[in-house]
């Protein structure tokens, strides 16, 4: 879910770790004029082109809600409807598609229109100040959330496509390394469902920067569409780990993957396909996951979180009559990401071949933690420590605690984390744990080097 700049955490701003370099600070300090401004102030050629494909879409669909309803009645009065079920005959269904034509012909020819334009106006990226447009981002990250599935099917510019970033903007390997701000250490940032790379930034902290600081490492930040099947995002995160490693400036030493919420998920699909990818004929595929020494989730729903199995309810609810199944079509906006999260997919198999709206038990294939890496799971609850039975019904206001954990009923899906690698912050909510002191020095704790034995 996308976080707001002003945060709600407990903050770190207060405390030494927080010290920020005057770059970041830039950034973060752009925010609130950025947000003065309005997202409308934002608006690119490319996203009116966009927002006029939804336009359409979204007409066309309210019709055929619309059409369903009008049948449902008729229905009940002994007539007739088309040839397909949801639809009506005669005049009336004449109407009917005489709308979804007309709509498709405006589409059409506002698509080829600004199409046109778009050459005249600015084009995709930072404003004329180079500032990052953090708002109009966050909004594009959250509509790619609730169907960024559609917008890649109908090639909508509004579609976000997985990149590297840092500071908001796309990274361009050779860069790090001429300014010698390169390392041999690779953080790894993997945001969650609805949002993007710059919602790392919380109460003017970032796990990234900090751990930057304090160990190291080199940060860079993954922006994907979330509204994809996670087993996608995971594939294309393995192949854009594999060019980033083999493009990096300086040698590769360690990678080390921060993963927040989906993210998780994402990522240790990612594993899956590396470990598949390692054994083929292919070299280099699959490499990076031979450098990867630590992967931490914070509020990953390993086992899925309760909200998706509400809007699967709702989907359910809706059509048992007659009269309210044609508006079981909004409950299916949901993307195939929204809808992984019901019981925490990870591989194709988990969806490949069936209705993903469809009411039914987890059928998932167990998927481990990988083999020889440090894992580590953070879970958060809103309960306070004293209330055991609210801890585990509450959770972090989003995923349950025992999910987070990757704790199941059934022993062969239980995900195994040290005792030493788990850890639970009680009063903390999903998105609070971003911007979280003690879980930044968790962090720490875990990540540091380990001194040599004598």
């Amino acid at each position: 879910m996308p976080s707001t700049p002003p945060g709600r955490s407990r903050s770190l701003r207060s405390a030494p770790m927080a010290k920020t370099t005057a770059k970041t600070t830039a950034v973060a300090s752009a925010a609130p004029d950025v947000a003065a401004s309005g997202v409308m102030a934002q608006l690119r050629a490319t996203d009116l082109r966009g927002l006029a494909r939804l336009a359409a879409q979204a007409t066309v669909g309210i019709s055929r809600v619309a059409e369903g309803v009008h049948q449902s009645v008729l229905g009940t009065l002994g007539l007739p409807g088309g040839e397909t079920p949801g639809t009506t005959r005669g005049l009336t269904g004449l109407v009917y598609q005489s709308i979804r034509g007309v709509t498709r012909l405006v589409d059409a020819g506002l698509q080829a229109g600004l199409a046109r334009l778009e050459p005249f106006f600015a084009s995709d990226g930072p404003d004329a100040h180079g500032a990052v447009q953090w708002e109009r981002q966050a909004v594009i990250a959250a509509l790619n959330g609730v169907m960024g599935d559609r917008l890649e099917a109908d090639g909508n510019p509004l579609c976000t496509h997985m990149g590297w970033y840092q500071q908001g903007l796309p990274i361009d390997a050779r860069a790090p390394g001429q300014s010698g701000a390169a390392s041999g250490k690779l953080l790894v940032m993997v945001h969650g469902l609805c949002m993007n790379d710059l919602q790392w930034r919380t109460q003017g902290h970032d796990h990234g920067e900090f751990l930057a600081r304090e160990l190291g490492y080199t940060p860079v930040y993954l922006r994907y569409n979330t509204g994809l099947h996670t087993s996608v995002n995971g594939a294309g995160l393995s192949a854009a780990l594999d060019a980033l490693v083999a493009g990096w400036p300086v040698p590769v030493t360690e990678v080390a993957v921060l993963a927040h919420s989906m993210g998780g998920l994402v990522a240790r699909s990612a594993c899956h396909h590396a470990a598949q990818a390692a054994t083929g004929d292919t070299p280099g595929l699959g490499r990076w996951l031979g450098l990867l020494r630590h992967l931490v989730f914070l509020g990953t729903p390993h086992h899925g979180a309760p909200l998706e199995r509400a809007g699967q309810w709702v989907h359910v609810l809706l059509g048992r009559t007659a009269y309210s199944r044609p508006f079981a079509r909004l409950a299916r906006l949901r993307s195939a990401g929204i809808t992984d999260l019901r019981y925490g997919h990870v591989l194709a198999s988990d969806w490949v071949g069936r209705d993903r709206f469809r009411k039914e038990p987890d059928r998932r294939t167990p998927v481990p933690l990988p083999e020889g890496v440090a894992c580590y799971a953070v879970a958060a609850t809103l309960a306070q420590r004293r209330s055991l039975a609210a801890e585990v019904l509450v959770g972090d206001g989003l995923v349950p605690l025992q999910s987070a954990l990757g704790v199941h009923d059934d022993p062969a899906r239980t995900l195994r984390f040290a005792r030493s690698r788990q850890a639970v912050f009680h009063g903390t909510g999903h998105l609070a744990m971003l911007g979280d002191a003690a879980v930044a020095r968790q962090l720490l704790r875990w990540l540091a080097p380990r001194p040599a034995k004598g």
